[in-house]
């Protein structure tokens, strides 16, 4: 028995989809933008943070060695500036767990209290 296909009559096609020439509309991905605070880059808090070695183990928003000033900025009040300046000046460990903040004996009170009110200011 032999099989072929032909015109026969009382058939339907099958038919062949036409390729499209349109193509869809590219939907624009949303970016989150990274909280910061305001004039960051004018804070004098943020210029002696960037100048130190303080972003090599903390990020604004992201916990990295140690946690992230967001983090600390939660957990602290205007009243701890003066206790958070001399743990930047000293150093210290517990606080967030068993990696300690290496002491930054080089840099001033006065400079370390700056870096602390630039840190609460990022508290959301």
């Amino acid at each position: 028995m032999l099989l072929s296909c032909s015109d026969k009559k009382g058939t339907t096609p099958i038919p062949i989809p036409v390729p499209s020439t349109e193509q869809p509309a590219a939907q624009p991905v949303p970016v989150p933008k990274p909280v910061v605070s305001t004039n960051v880059s004018n804070d004098p808090g943020f210029k002696l943070i960037e100048g130190a070695d303080c972003l090599a183990c903390h990020k604004i928003d992201t916990k990295l060695i140690g946690p992230s000033y967001q983090d600390v900025a939660a957990k602290y009040t205007k009243t701890d500036v003066d206790q958070l300046a001399q743990k930047i000046i000293d150093g210290g460990k517990g606080n967030w767990g068993d990696i300690p903040m290496t002491p930054h004996e080089g840099i001033s009170r006065e400079d370390a209290k700056q870096m602390v009110k630039y840190i609460l200011s990022l508290k959301k």
